[in-house]
């Protein structure tokens, strides 16, 4: 019998693939994505016409509209039954520091904490008044996670306390130099995550330590997202607790300090296996008032039926998230405030409706999904509401290939395929890059959680494969010029100045599209659904249905 070494056992795996899956340089089947489409698109969806398709603004509408008014052009089927569009709910949230009266107390004293500078908050749950007088408690990092063993929370009854939290994971040791996946960030390091623990272990609130090596940004990110400005939150379905927030590291220690702790010792007992919450002698106190409406955005969901009698019930889907920041502030003076989101996401967006364009005249055995999500910049909503309640079930849903700032400097040798190794879309992504000339981009180490940061995470963690085509490095032309440009998009990002200029070199955009579209044709035309990978955190929910 033939021992079945790494080497032969990975050779064996391949050899599978590829017959489940061929791969071949005709894979489009004539399907080739065209530039001036695209670019038609991109000019449009980035202009100021739609001021920057702000979640809840006049924006989303005209954009939902445009997404709309195309998909039916090209002759694609609604996807949610006569309807292209599928209903969001969405609690817009804007804490009023100035009604509220909320306070850290320890030592029956209230620290001078200043909203904005030294700690923010808003309601989880998308109610307009609570009253707190509420524990603090420190977990650690407040997680619970039976496939690293660890538990930050030992059976401790924590309903109605207030949860003191950290950021990220457990760090690795020399021992355990890959525990919660060595230097890069798991789901559980994600402060979304934190919330969602807080809620499930019954608290009333919980309030995350912020250092900028933790968050992987300063605190002025948290500012901007947290003070003086309208939040989002789905509002329906499972909401959070009744108060998140995150206060600053120096308040953290002042904090500590005065109930008698100290927060560096307790950060180093955090880091092992035995650590069990620490009740602080110290209080949430007061009421917090916040302005709440209700909103209705949408998913705009668009489908090309598939040409196989059976394979036709099973879907690809291809997204990208429609919205941006919107317009912001006061425009006099002319002032420019409209965030156009160009890169992001108008280039996603784009690329759907011209990848669109070549599917339906040249259609695959499984149908194929085209949708664009709502609210993704304020918390991946759009995509949770999906997931929550699917237009296709996940069960039949082959994957998910997601695009999200796409390539706007040049064609490229690489692609980034990040986390399609945790299912065989791995292989089939090499081997799509391999018929079209390219190869994937080096893997690096994913320090900030990207993969848990982009709209195909809903769809993973749901069990559905999935993960974001990202842009390659490896330009081909004109290389220092092109990487000063990539480089130079860094300082636009969510600003005002990311906006579409017509000299742009759009053969990277096209690229991806492209690959993006070829890698959908495989899986469509595939003999089975790709499946996770044996032990991956994400594998049982999808072979549970």
């Amino acid at each position: 019998m033939q021992k079945m070494t790494p080497s032969y056992l990975a050779s064996a795996v391949a050899m599978s693939l590829a017959l489940a899956f061929p791969v071949h340089a005709g894979a489009n089947g004539g399907a080739a994505v065209k530039e001036a489409p695209l670019r038609a698109h991109l000019a449009f969806l980035a202009s100021d016409v739609l001021e920057g398709r702000g979640t809840g603004q006049r924006g989303a509408d005209l954009t939902v509209a445009y997404l709309e008014a195309q998909s039916q052009a090209l002759g694609l089927k609604p996807g949610n039954g006569d309807s292209f569009r599928q209903s969001v709910m969405i609690a817009g949230v804007k804490t009023d520091a100035a009604a509220s009266t909320l306070a850290l107390q320890a030592g029956g004293q209230a620290l001078p904490a200043r909203f904005g500078d030294d700690w923010v908050f808003a309601p989880g749950d998308a109610t307009a008044t609570h009253s707190f007088d509420s524990e603090l408690v420190f977990v650690g990092y407040g997680i619970t996670a039976p496939d690293e063993q660890w538990n930050d929370f030992k059976g401790v009854d924590l309903k109605g306390k207030t949860l003191v939290v950290m950021v990220n994971d457990p760090q690795p040791t020399a021992e355990q130099p890959n525990r919660f996946n060595g230097k890069g960030l798991t789901y559980y390091g994600r402060w979304t995550y934190k919330f969602e623990e807080a809620r499930r272990q019954g608290a009333a609130g919980v309030l995350l330590i912020h250092t900028t090596p933790s968050a992987s940004y300063g605190w002025s990110v948290i500012q901007n997202s947290w003070s003086g400005v309208e939040r989002f939150q789905l509002a329906a379905g499972t909401l959070g607790t009744q108060l998140q927030g995150w206060m600053t590291e120096a308040t953290a220690k002042a904090l500590f300090a005065a109930a008698g702790q100290d927060l560096d010792a307790l950060r180093a007992a955090a880091e092992r296996k035995d650590f069990k919450p620490v009740p602080l002698a110290a209080k949430l106190t007061g009421t917090m008032q916040a302005a709440v409406r209700k909103v209705e955005q949408f998913n705009v969901a668009a489908v090309v039926p598939g040409t196989d009698p059976k394979l036709k019930d099973e879907v690809v889907i291809y997204s990208a998230h429609w919205d941006h920041l919107g317009k912001q502030g006061d425009a006099t003076g002319g002032k420019d405030v409209i965030f156009n989101g160009a890169v992001d996401n108008a280039s996603g967006s784009a690329a759907l409706l011209a990848m669109a364009q070549e599917a339906i005249r040249v259609p695959a055995k499984r149908s194929q999904m085209f949708l664009w999500v709502a609210a993704e910049e304020q918390g991946l909503l759009g995509s949770a509401a999906y997931a929550a309640a699917p237009l296709w079930p996940l069960a039949k849903t082959a994957a998910n290939l997601n695009l999200d700032s796409l390539n706007f400097v040049g064609a490229t040798r690489d692609i980034g395929t990040q986390g399609s190794e945790r299912t065989e879309l791995g292989k089939l992504a090499e081997t799509t890059a391999k018929a079209m000339g390219m190869r994937i981009a080096d893997a690096e180490p994913d320090l900030a959680g990207g993969y848990f940061r982009s709209d195909h995470f809903n769809f993973a963690k749901n069990g559905v494969p999935a993960f974001s085509i990202e842009s390659g490095r490896d330009y081909i032309k004109d290389v220092a010029a092109a990487k000063a440009k990539a480089a130079a998009y860094g300082p636009r990002y969510h600003q005002v100045t990311d906006e579409y200029d017509a000299s742009w070199d759009l053969s990277g955009m096209v690229q991806a599209a492209q690959y993006t579209l070829n890698l959908g044709r495989v899986i469509a035309n595939g003999a089975k659904l790709p499946e996770w990978k044996a032990g991956d955190a994400f594998a049982q929910p999808r072979n549970k249905k």
